[in-house]
């Protein structure tokens, strides 16, 4: 097992550097059109740790983590063409609060059918995990501890979070290469996305080589950054009962609020010489070690858990595409409004990326916005499963 830091975090960087190399090669383009680099960035590290290559937790995670996330969001925040997204209309707000409403009641729904094959307090994980699922990782630890779900039963719970959420992502990231039959078959209009891309991607004509300085300039100010957001965040006192807004939740609000104000600067013009592309890399990064934090074998440990996942998330994606041919909304707004509730703000720009790179700050912003209004929906989803397990 390669378990020492710096061999490990090489590791991940080799495998996504591979990844990438492979998807250049011609006769593999078939191969990666509908594979593309960024699923395997994380299923590869899985059947890694699956494989007992590499470690399922590790201090090299939780730095990637800890630095990796607010320096990419910080990265694409500064390239961010507000007006732009502000015209993409209310569909995708829309999308996103049907993906809401698919985990409030898929949840509730799910534990009823296993409820006799599960132990008395799995409700408690259930509830755990619409708050993962509503907004991302904060989310998970706000609604933990307001149950007081043991680690018994969160244990079971990270797994299927891992396997069906991102395996979810997968599946999105897959179906981006069919976005023209779906957007026929609900008669979207994709006129504002259109219009939004092309704004968003109007830098592309006025780009420059990438200097070393310009490298030096761009990840100078995003650690910089980072640092801060991390020193502010972490002396700020934690909000709510149970705790809503934690330390880490307030180091992603301040680099993406402050990512966000210097869009408004000529700091955006970063994005010329390549910001947003250092940002993806570290996002990219990140997903490696996700992916490794996943044990296929643990899958074996937990199927009715397992189970009730898979029911639970066709639940929510029958909702959206249900909501989908009733407001004619395009695929793009399907994938983003549903990532920005099931992997919240790291996992909403990497696949709004794929479908539309210039729009990765709009996953952002709908992630962004999961952790907030997520919340008070995973709130009422757990007092409907205490509700059912009475």
């Amino acid at each position: 097992m390669i378990s020492e830091p710096n061999q490990l975090f090489a590791l991940l960087a080799s495998v996504l550097a591979l990844l990438f190399w492979l998807s250049t090669i011609k006769r593999l383009n078939v191969f990666f059109k509908f594979l593309p680099p960024v699923i395997w960035a994380y299923f590869l590290p899985m059947f890694l740790t699956t494989g007992g290559i590499t470690p399922s937790s590790s201090v090299v995670y939780s730095w990637m983590s800890t630095y990796l996330l607010p320096l990419s969001l910080f990265l694409l925040m500064i390239t961010v063409d507000v007006p732009s997204i502000l015209k993409l209309g209310s569909k995708a707000l829309l999308m996103m609060l049907a993906g809401t409403l698919g985990i409030v009641i898929g949840g509730p729904i799910a534990y009823l059918i296993f409820k006799s094959f599960l132990p008395p307090d799995a409700w408690k994980g259930f509830a755990t995990l619409s708050g993962s699922w509503i907004g991302g990782t904060a989310n998970l630890v706000a609604i933990q501890k307001s149950v007081g779900a043991p680690d018994s039963v969160v244990g079971p719970i990270i797994v299927v979070d891992t396997v069906v959420g991102y395996g979810w992502m997968g599946i999105l990231i897959f179906l981006s290469t069919f976005q023209a039959k779906f957007d026929k078959w609900t008669k979207a209009d994709n006129s504002a996305i259109e219009r939004a891309n092309a704004r968003l991607q109007e830098m592309d004509t006025t780009r420059k080589p990438t200097q070393l300085n310009d490298i030096i300039y761009i990840m100078g100010l995003g650690l910089g950054a980072t640092a801060i957001a991390i020193a502010i965040g972490h002396r700020l006192p934690a909000l709510g009962d149970p705790v809503i807004i934690s330390s880490n939740t307030w180091v992603i609000l301040i680099v993406v609020t402050f990512g966000l104000a210097l869009s408004f600067t000529p700091l955006r013009k970063l994005e010329q010489v390549g910001a947003s592309k250092i940002g993806f890399l570290a996002l990219f990064l990140l997903i490696t070690s996700i992916g490794a934090q996943a044990n296929l074998a643990a899958i074996l440990d937990v199927p009715y858990y397992l189970l009730a996942g898979v029911v639970w998330i066709s639940i929510h994606i029958s909702i959206l595409m249900i909501v989908a041919k009733l407001l004619k909304a395009p695929l793009f707004f399907v994938a983003t409004g549903s990532m920005a509730n099931i992997g919240g703000a790291a996992s909403a720009p990497i696949v709004a990326s794929v479908y539309h790179p210039a729009m990765a700050p709009v996953g952002l912003l709908m992630g962004v916005s999961g952790y907030f209004l997520g919340i008070y929906a995973a709130l009422g989803c757990a007092w409907i499963l205490g509700q059912l397990a009475m």
